[in-house]
């Protein structure tokens, strides 16, 4: 690698960005798709940035204070990884034969899969900025590090929701660290953006909701290198929002301002024609300041002993509590820090605020930006735990998604699950959550049915890699397993077993409860029921539940307060897919309607997941 340019002037930043105007260009015609466009706009705004103000070690990724960088208009890929090649640690080869191949770390949007500079996936827009605030919480009140967090934000995402609640928690938390620069291009996929070009108004609404906000001709570099240097000073306690109004496809008068240009990459004639209008190839390797030296705070002993709460055996104990308790607990680890959608009195999230008020973290009615304040947090090192009620963590599944595509390591609690819940009606009733937990690649999905399970079940999470999901129940149910007990990911509990059974009944929280009452009646009618607590949904106990149906000539019935697609009665039969050869005869009772207010055991009833629905399914099973 050549030697790399530090501390450049401005008339090398000026050619740094027509280097990666020129490498964006070539990159995508290369592979024949990408934004080139896109990325051609923003591509001084990045060169400035980078050769001046973006204090990083390119050699050491890893550097606790390093700035960030998050592109949150993640389809500017080809203007990220020329980048990385002007700072040299990309090749011109890789760029040309890798962007958007099979096989390459060089994805279409960025993802953090082998490119240790990219912290977080973006792409689906509105979501670089959420997590950004992840990452300047943790440096501002965790870390206490001067870094910057940096993040590129599109004009046609300023329409998304969660870019707001993105500000308004930067504001309400104070983060100077947070620099958001809007690339004001006036085109969107389509057509003009909802704005266009009026700055005034991204200027007037950015400061609205507390922001220092700054205006600039993104393609002037003195003006630039002016307002990132003020953008970036930490002097302050508001955010900063910079303003730059570019011209898309910038350089190339050919598509310069035109529509119909986005995502399309240039036929190799036309790129030649750009390439050359934009004055030919160049090899330019630039690395702007380094890092400060700073050292991590120190943090406690990472291996202090976590407590978890003891529960008596009979006791009525709620989930959603025991998440709360053995959340506290978990604090003893310095790493784990807790965020709330603003019902942490009944999530519990509360008892870890009380216990460790410097790593909990309100994100009020915003759970779009709680996650990716999650997932933010994660880039950090920290393992976030984040609670609501399970109904309103589907108004943040999508970035539940991308913090999987993230490789981010989080920890969601969904708490009054069900009909379960009872009088407040089918608005609060979480239905689906467990479906949608289950689709995120990789992730583990869990659903206890007492304290002592749950609060295991917690502890496990801080370790898991992944996203996690814990379904808490509302009601107190009877604590059934003693203190000490082993609950494995992967593993479920037989409560009820005989060599005489003849049906399995599969339950997790509250339906494992009228699965056992079920069970006891049958037995007063000389029918033995196996009754299995399925606690791990994903993954399921596939060996467990393979036995309990050559046991019992392969009758199941699966009780579950979901909706009947994708929950507990999918995890069961996709667990035992190919297993054995015994026929399966299966009642999968679900909630098939939609539910109304109520009271527990009358929309339980309604939905026959009570003892006497379970009991009936079984006698039709064994009729």
């Amino acid at each position: 690698m050549p030697t790399p340019s530090t501390d450049i002037d401005l008339a090398l930043a000026a050619e740094l960005g027509q280097q990666l105007r020129v490498d964006s260009v070539r990159s995508s015609t290369s592979a024949g798709s990408g934004h080139p466009t896109s990325s051609m706009s923003a591509a001084d705004l990045m060169a400035v940035l980078i050769g001046r103000h973006f204090r990083y070690d390119w050699d050491n990724p890893d550097d606790p204070a390093n700035d960030h960088l998050i592109f949150s208009k993640g389809h500017a890929s080809p203007l990220v990884y020329s980048i990385y090649k002007a700072a040299g640690v990309v090749s011109d080869e890789e760029l040309m034969t890798g962007y958007r191949r099979f096989g390459s770390r060089l994805e279409g949007h960025p993802t953090p899969a082998g490119l240790p500079w990219t912290d977080v996936a973006t792409g689906s827009l509105g979501q670089g900025l959420p997590d950004g605030v992840g990452v300047a919480l943790a440096g501002k009140y965790l870390d206490e590090l001067p870094y910057r967090v940096w993040v590129l934000c599109g004009d046609s995402e300023m329409a998304e929701g969660s870019m707001w609640e993105a500000f308004d928690k930067a504001s309400h938390y104070k983060l100077a660290n947070l620099i958001a620069i809007i690339d004001v291009n006036r085109l969107g996929q389509r057509g003009p953006t909802e704005l266009g070009w009026d700055t005034d108004t991204y200027r007037r609404r950015a400061e609205a909701f507390g922001a220092r906000t700054f205006v600039v001709d993104g393609h002037d570099v003195a003006a630039i290198d002016q307002v990132l240097a003020e953008a970036g000073d930490l002097s302050g306690e508001r955010p900063a929002v910079i303003v730059a109004r570019t011209l898309k496809g910038k350089g190339f008068s050919e598509v310069e301002d035109a529509e119909n240009w986005h995502g399309k990459p240039f036929p190799p004639d036309m790129a030649e024609r750009a390439v050359t209008e934009l004055g030919g190839e160049r090899n330019l390797v630039v690395r702007g300041p380094r890092p400060p030296e700073a050292g991590m705070r120190r943090r406690p002993d990472e291996r202090a002993e976590v407590k978890l709460p003891v529960y008596e055996r009979g006791d009525k104990v709620a989930t959603r509590k025991a998440y709360g308790d053995a959340l506290a607990a978990l604090g003893a680890r310095p790493d784990v820090v807790a965020m709330d959608g603003e019902v942490s009195n009944s999530t519990y999230a509360s008892l870890f605020a009380q216990a460790h008020p410097g790593r909990y973290f309100e994100m009020y009615i915003a759970e779009q930006q709680m996650v990716g304040a999650a997932v933010g947090m994660g880039v950090r090192g920290y393992r976030p735990f984040a609670s609501s009620f399970a109904a309103f963590l589907t108004r943040a599944y999508d970035f539940i998604r991308m913090a999987a595509v993230s490789r981010a390591n989080i920890c969601l609690s969904g708490s009054h699950a069900g009909v379960e819940i009872g009088a407040d009606g089918p608005s609060q009733m979480a239905l689906e959550d467990l479906a949608m937990m289950r689709a995120v690649h990789g992730s583990t999905v869990l659903y206890p049915s007492d304290a002592t399970s749950a609060a295991a079940l917690v502890q496990a999470m801080a370790d898991l890699d992944g996203v996690s999901y814990i379904r808490t129940t509302r009601g107190g149910y009877p604590v059934l397993y003693e203190a000490g007990e082993s609950f494995p990911i992967g593993g479920s509990k037989v409560l009820r077993s005989s060599g005489d059974d003849q049906v399995t009944l599969i339950g997790a929280g509250i339906t494992l409860h009228t699965c056992l009452d079920a069970a006891d009646q049958l037995a007063g009618e000389g029918i033995s029921a196996r009754v299995i607590d399925l606690y791990s949904v994903k993954p399921a106990d596939a060996a467990t539940l393979a036995e309990a149906a050559a046991a019992t000539g392969g009758r199941l019935v699966i009780a579950e307060d979901h909706h009947p697609e994708g929950g507990l009665g999918s995890a069961v039969l996709d667990a035992l897919t190919g297993k054995g050869h015994v026929e399966l005869s299966v009642a999968h009772l679900a909630v098939r309607e939609m539910p109304g207010s109520g009271s527990t055991p009358e929309l339980l009833a309604q939905a026959g997941l009570d003892a006497d629905g379970i009991a009936a399914a079984a006698r039709r099973l064994l009729a």
